[in-house]
């Protein structure tokens, strides 16, 4: 059987002065409602894809990151136009992309809305996807 090479996707900051490149092999992706990603987004959500941190690259800009958090749990985002990035969470093993600051169209898609116990009251979500009032079966099963 023949094996088939993963597509690295590139992602960037609004100003362009942050680039990445991540492989094409997210694990999942989510929506999520929970206030701290729509203070971070500015936005009524969050719609991110979660892979492996040793899978994605800051190829520009490394200098110009501005990191809330520590190594292991944070938000990333670049220290010029302040754009979100990814986060880092799981004890520091995985990322949570912002799916908004991929460059390239990724394979794969949100599958569910995750705490919309606490989403914004002015939104409505008007998609049939699954509604978690908080973390997700799939999502605990990916933390772990």
């Amino acid at each position: 059987m023949e094996k088939t090479c993963s597509r690295t996707l590139r992602g960037k900051c609004y100003c362009s002065a942050v680039c990445y490149a991540v492989a094409d092999e997210f694990l999942y992706a989510m929506n999520c409602h929970c206030s701290n990603c729509r203070r971070t987004t500015g936005s009524a959500f969050k719609p991110f894809a979660g892979i492996e941190r040793v899978k994605l690259i800051v190829t520009e800009g490394q200098d110009k990151l501005m990191v809330f958090g520590d190594a292991d749990g944070n938000n990333t985002h670049c220290g010029l136009c302040g754009s979100l990035l990814y986060s880092v969470v799981r004890e520091g093993a995985f990322v949570h992309v912002a799916m908004g600051t991929l460059v390239d169209d990724p394979t794969i898609r949100p599958t569910q809305h995750i705490f919309v116990g606490s989403k914004a009251p002015w939104f409505t979500i008007t998609d049939d996807l699954p509604q978690f009032e908080g973390h997700s079966v799939a999502a605990e099963s990916a933390d772990r």
